[in-house]
């Protein structure tokens, strides 16, 4: 046999990989679009609160142009990953948590929006353990949040949780130094 009897497949588009490349291109699009609104001092020299930003932006769409790219080459995925049908109820889940987070973030504060977050996507990802996931999302997202809020002195949406905590470090900080 000759390897032209041996011809590979043609080429076709594969959709839900070019979606995805074209929603990350969509978000990289709203990172330099928010970049741009960042009101830069003219005392910063070099270094500025848009670096990362643009740093992430840059990323996101070198990223998206690559799945876009792979996507009209016939996408990534082998094709018996593509014949498995779609988790809808697992999705519902996760779309659930995120838009949970969204909508929760400003009355309850971000540590109570992530332990909801963090619970349902766990939910959907196939976790059967809801309490030890809402105790792991807690500590997660206190890390998160005490590590911009104090370390970096970032307001990520401060709650009833997050105040209550605050002043119990104060009240600490304020006995320690007499």
């Amino acid at each position: 046999m000759s390897t032209s009897d041996q011809q590979a497949p043609p080429r076709h588009l594969a959709m839900p990989e070019l979606l995805i490349g074209i929603g990350l291109l969509a978000c990289a699009a709203a990172v330099a679009w928010q970049t741009l609104a960042i009101p830069v001092s003219p005392l910063y020299s070099k270094v500025g609160p848009t670096v990362f930003p643009y740093l992430t932006m840059t990323g996101m769409l070198v990223l998206s142009l690559l799945l876009i790219v792979a996507a009209l080459r016939g996408g990534w995925q082998p094709e018996e990953e593509k014949e498995t049908p779609t988790d809808w109820k697992a999705m519902g889940f996760v779309a659930a948590g995120l838009v949970a987070n969204l909508l929760l973030i400003h009355p309850l504060g971000f540590t109570a929006a992530s332990v909801i977050m963090f619970v349902l996507i766990c939910y959907g990802f196939g976790s059967k353990h809801p309490l030890r996931d809402a105790l792991l999302g807690l500590i997660l997202a206190l890390a998160a949040y005490f590590g911009f809020a104090r370390a970096l002195g970032v307001n990520i949406g401060a709650g009833f949780i997050e105040n209550q905590l605050n002043a119990v470090i104060n009240a600490i900080i304020g006995m320690a130094r007499g």
